[in-house]
């Protein structure tokens, strides 16, 4: 990290975009691939290689990692490529949760009775929606990999604290273990906030490096190189570096862990058209999940696979911010000042512990439903149009309405660096002059102060009948008068990612015409088909993907 951060903080931002906003959309390019040779193919004579490997893993995360090191462990030669300054994606600023199981030796200890079949049997069932539209042959993989993927981590030096949690989603028994927090405080992105995932990466990091996995950090990825027609092999890679464009050959395979697509707004609009600009990603401004893996192999001749997963309302796909008045309010992350992201993040945002401290209101200054709930009904009335012309998807900014009284009785200090004023957070003595003073890349129109104080003064008269008659809000508290008056960003935060691209269980890329792309594999959230959240879908996908092409023939 250290002397390269501030120079490289625009890549990590996004700002050097991984294509995020394409002109060209996800389906066109995959008809594109469908019924044109490949763009960039080639064979392995007609290219200059400036780097060589067996295998070249895109993404230094959680699935990258393990991807890494197991094919060193199989005794192949790895490049490992990151966009990013460190590695870590977002599992460095996860809450650390491994949802592994099948008996392994803490289930054992904590006398937890758990089997393969039993993850299996979870992981499939109909009744749920976590699990209901899952691949069952990679369910089956996962599920008999999850003993073998747990023991991997402590082989690797991976510690976790022993205290079971769950049974979480799908599961019938308790699966999750939370690994511990890397030791290391200038080795974090958000240190102490709990931020456990960075015990796992980091540790992971070092196991790869000792095992002579080279990774190369501000690298990102261009293109996937194949040779030409439906049979032609991937031969490796483009990278952009220090504004150079070098060309990595993978012997034996390419394995694609860039981590999702939720920052792509015009990628995650092919699932749901509704999530256009304004909402924003969780985890930025460290990590960007552009859907670089996807778009790459779809531009090769890649699919899909299981697109219900991302639009099912099962997970984590949507989340409700908790902490209002800065632009990444993601429920779990906090960046403290000390973190090197606060001169991107700009503030800490204000942690809500009482929604009856808040009102929330769209971009017309009109509420829109209970702010208690959390369930998708209050996503999908937050997207719904609020009227303004020519923008029908969407919704716009959310921001939650609030008083002095409010902020007393949460212990808030609304000034920076709790919040951002540059576009996320205002405030006025008056609720008229503050609808007039909300300015915001994302607010297309002006807020209209009669409309915001009537929606005050209605909700004013709920609280005094103590029965809101809107939106059923379970008896409203408190009401807005006294000021100074507040508006803080409280637009959702996209968080996982839940389809991707088609494998095989062996996370070899499947093309639009069912057939294997031979070399080319991919794992974690840029992997489609099992719908799980969290870290161990990835952990266990990137190790079968780095064996799988360890093994493969040059």
């Amino acid at each position: 990290m250290g002397k390269n951060a501030t120079d490289h903080d625009r890549a990590a931002l996004g700002e050097v975009s991984r294509r995020a906003f394409l002109s060209t959309s996800a389906a066109g390019i995959a008809v594109a691939a469908a019924g044109a040779p490949h763009a960039n193919a080639q064979s392995a004579s007609q290219r200059k290689w400036d780097r060589s490997a067996d295998v070249v893993v895109i993404g230094a995360g959680v699935a990258g990692l393990p991807a890494a090191i197991t094919a060193r462990d199989h005794g192949v030669s790895v490049i490992v490529v990151d966009e990013n300054y460190d590695i870590g994606g977002r599992g460095i600023l996860s809450g650390g949760r491994v949802h592994l199981g099948g008996g392994h030796a803490l289930q054992q200890k904590a006398g937890i009775k758990d089997s393969p079949d039993q993850i299996f049997a979870d992981w499939t069932r109909h009744d749920t929606l976590d699990a209901r539209y899952n691949d069952r042959d990679l369910v089956r993989v996962f599920a008999d990999e999850n003993v073998p993927t747990f023991n991997f981590l402590i082989e690797n030096g991976v510690k976790f604290n022993e205290r079971p949690i769950g049974p979480e989603r799908a599961s019938t028994v308790p699966r999750t273990f939370v690994t511990v927090e890397w030791p290391i405080a200038s080795q974090l992105i958000a240190p102490g906030r709990g931020r456990n995932g960075s015990g796992l990466v980091r540790q992971l990091e070092v196991a790869a490096r000792q095992k002579g996995a080279e990774i190369l950090l501000q690298h990102e990825m261009k293109s996937i190189i194949r040779e030409q027609g439906r049979s032609g092999k991937v031969l490796g890679i483009t990278a952009s570096h220090d504004g150079a464009i070098i060309n990595i050959e993978a012997r034996k395979g390419v394995i694609i862990a860039t981590g999702g697509h939720t920052g792509n707004v015009n990628f995650r609009r092919t699932f749901d058209p509704r999530l256009t600009e304004e909402y924003q990603q969780a985890c930025m401004p460290y990590v960007h999940q552009g859907a670089d893996g996807e778009l790459a192999a779809m531009e090769i001749g890649a699919s899909l696979w299981a697109t219900a997963n991302q639009t099912a309302e099962a997970g984590a796909a949507i989340t409700k911010t908790r902490h209002i008045g800065c632009r990444w309010g993601y429920a779990t992350l906090v960046y403290q000042p000390e973190s090197p992201m606060f001169h991107l993040a700009k503030a800490t945002g204000l942690t809500v512990q009482d929604w009856q401290d808040v009102i929330f209101v769209n971009q017309a200054g009109r509420r829109f439903w209970n702010e208690a709930d959390g369930s998708y009904k209050f996503f999908a009335a937050a997207m719904a149009s609020s009227g303004e012309p020519g923008k029908l998807n969407g919704g716009g900014p959310i921001w939650a309405i609030f008083d002095a009284d409010a902020a007393a009785r949460e212990k808030w200090n609304p000034k920076p660096p709790n919040v951002d004023p540059d576009g996320f957070f205002f405030s006025a003595d008056t609720i008229g002059e503050l609808a007039g003073k909300i300015r915001n890349p994302y607010q297309k129109q002006q807020m209209s102060g009669a409309v915001l104080q009537e929606t005050v003064s209605r909700y004013n008269s709920f609280v005094a009948a103590g029965v809101d008659q809107d939106f059923k809000k379970p008896t409203p508290t408190y009401k807005i008068e006294t000021p100074p008056f507040y508006a803080a960003w409280s637009t959702p935060i996209l968080h996982d990612t839940l389809t991707g691209l088609r494998t095989t269980p062996n996370a070899e890329v499947v093309d639009i015409h069912g057939e294997v792309i031979p070399g080319l594999y991919c794992a974690g959230e840029s992997q489609g088909g099992f719908a799980q959240h969290g870290l161990a879908r990835c952990l266990v996908f990137g190790r079968i993907a780095g064996r799988h092409a360890a093994k493969r023939s040059a």
